[in-house]
């Protein structure tokens, strides 16, 4: 492959990177399973993966492919995620009649009658926004109450750590103490909601080209975890008898779309209000999500007018295979590795091998982390680089990149489960499997494997280290001997953590 259509090549990659409007041409979907289909029908849905997966290229792309008598209407929690509630409900409620406003003519036709009514609920929304929030003493009590519980993070043996909504008491405090704070305006906005939508249901009834109109929401878990359930109950609300569908974007994990308030049922249920999308790429099923990716490469082949068996030829060994590894099975980092391997790769026979990825994981690894504290808050994040340090430091011990923990575990230790399903959301630790017997232990396990990159530098673990390769047809039964993390191993390493804990993750090299 000649020097130009690799430029090409990079130069596509490059721009398709992250999917953004007013962004290159983006590639299509590759859609394996019925994603595509699914999203494009009248019905709320929650579509998750972790990033880097193609969520938002899905929403993107199923625009290019909806009918006519259906609009879209897009757009993106990160632009509302330093906004308090309820005024963050308010601003995503005014990006909705605003994108509507600005296709008014095209959408709707040039009806006086369809303008007067959105001018009126963007002027009521405006009105609102503008009023003082109504604070209390009890509030401001319980604020602090609340700031010194989560300031208050032990790490006994016991591990109690108060974590996310792991904790349903702590749950229902949290959701009670952001209803009071926003109670003054979140009651006009409920006393408001039926006159709205029967403003929206005349607005339909105006139109005689749209049927439906779709609501994308995407990157949901960039919104205040707290604030979650009542944006995502009050969207449900509004869509909830009319020709209004949500389209909820974001980490499964990172993300609180329903939860219980006082014995009242608060956001949207799964099943029962939306249908899930799970979009993500796993190791569960190593070889389908490495030809969903080889696919995935080749579509970037072809917008470059390189043919499919020059993309694989780019290739040697197991350097596709490791590649894959190394990006955890997310498109997003394979291509970004990608990009960093090629560049070294080209004063030498020009093809990528295993150890050319290797080299370039460890960068990856660091990003993940960077990602990490950019999206979490305060107390939580500091939980979540403890975590990683303490199944770094278990994999290092047991010197493997696979270990095993009980399902009953996950299933009664709810502070446990939180942290390690966020850190699968983050691409720090990956799925291999679940339901798997180990070979001498009872039980049913879940199987996970710790990034490439948070051992491949380490030069002491050379020839020590029983890496299973998740892509070999017999890694289910290799992973059958795993060590398995118990609550007493993780509760015994958790008090070693370091206090300068993001530095011992990130030193440059163990020897």
């Amino acid at each position: 492959m000649n020097s130009k259509q690799l430029d090409n090549l990079r130069s596509v990659i490059t721009e398709n990177l992250r999917v953004q409007r007013g962004g290159a041409e983006h590639v299509p979907y590759i859609d394996v399973t019925s994603a595509l289909t699914d999203v494009k029908a009248r019905q709320n849905h929650a579509i998750f993966a972790r990033r880097g997966c193609g969520k938002t290229l899905l929403l993107h792309h199923s625009n290019k492919e909806m009918k006519t008598e259906v609009k879209t209407v897009y757009l993106n929690c990160e632009d509302f995620k330093t906004h308090s509630f309820p005024n963050v409900l308010i601003e995503i409620l005014d990006a909705v009649f605003a994108e509507l406003q600005r296709n008014l003519s095209g959408w709707f036709g040039k009806k006086k009658k369809s303008r007067d009514i959105i001018t009126q609920i963007r002027s009521q929304l405006d009105q609102l926004r503008k009023k003082a929030d109504k604070q209390t003493e009890d509030i401001r009590d319980s604020t602090t109450t609340e700031t010194k519980e989560r300031a208050n993070i032990k790490t006994s043996a016991s591990a109690v750590m108060e974590f996310g909504y792991s904790n349903n008491d702590t749950q229902k405090r949290e959701l009670e103490r952001t209803y009071k704070r926003a109670d003054d305006k979140l009651q006009e906005l409920n006393i408001w909601l039926p006159r709205l939508k029967d403003q929206i249901r005349e607005f339909f009834t105006l139109s005689t080209s749209v049927k439906a109109v779709f609501i994308q929401i995407d990157d949901f878990y960039h919104l205040k975890r707290v604030d979650q359930p009542f944006v995502m109950d009050y969207v449900h609300r509004l869509c909830k008898d009319l020709s209004l569908y949500f389209k909820v974007a974001t980490l499964r994990h990172a993300s609180v779309l329903y939860a219980d308030r006082a014995g009242q049922p608060t956001g949207a249920q799964e099943r029962h209000d939306y249908q899930p999308i799970n979009i993500d790429f796993t190791f569960a099923d190593f070889r389908k999500t490495e030809t969903q990716l080889r696919k995935i490469f080749h579509e970037f082949g072809k917008q470059a007018n390189i043919t499919s068996d020059k993309i694989d030829s780019l290739f040697k060994g197991d350097g596709f295979k490791r590649l894959v590894m190394a990006g955890g099975g997310v498109p997003r980092d394979c291509l970004s590795i990608f990009l960093e391997v090629l560049e070294n790769v080209r004063e030498g026979d020009g093809r990528i091998g295993k150890d050319d990825v290797r080299i370039m994981s460890r960068g990856n690894f660091e990003r993940r982390i960077e990602e990490l504290k950019q999206d979490s808050e305060g107390a939580e994040q500091n939980l979540l680089l403890r975590g990683i340090y303490v199944i770094r430091k278990f994999c290092m011990e047991k010197k493997t990149n696979i270990f095993f923990i009980s399902e009953q575990m996950l299933q009664q230790k709810d502070t446990l489960r939180d942290l390690i399903y966020r850190l699968l959301d983050y691409r720090i630790i990956h799925s291999a499997g679940t339901a798997i017997t180990h070979k001498s232990q009872p039980g049913t396990f879940h199987s996970f494997v710790i990034d490439v990159g948070a051992y491949a530098h380490m030069r002491n673990l050379y020839g020590k280290f029983n890496e299973i390769d998740v892509g070999d047809r017999d890694a289910r039964e290799k992973m059958r001997s795993s060590p398995v993390l118990s609550f007493d191993d993780f509760s015994g390493l958790w008090q070693t953590v370091p206090s300068e804990v993001e530095k011992e993750l990130l030193k440059e090299d163990e020897t």
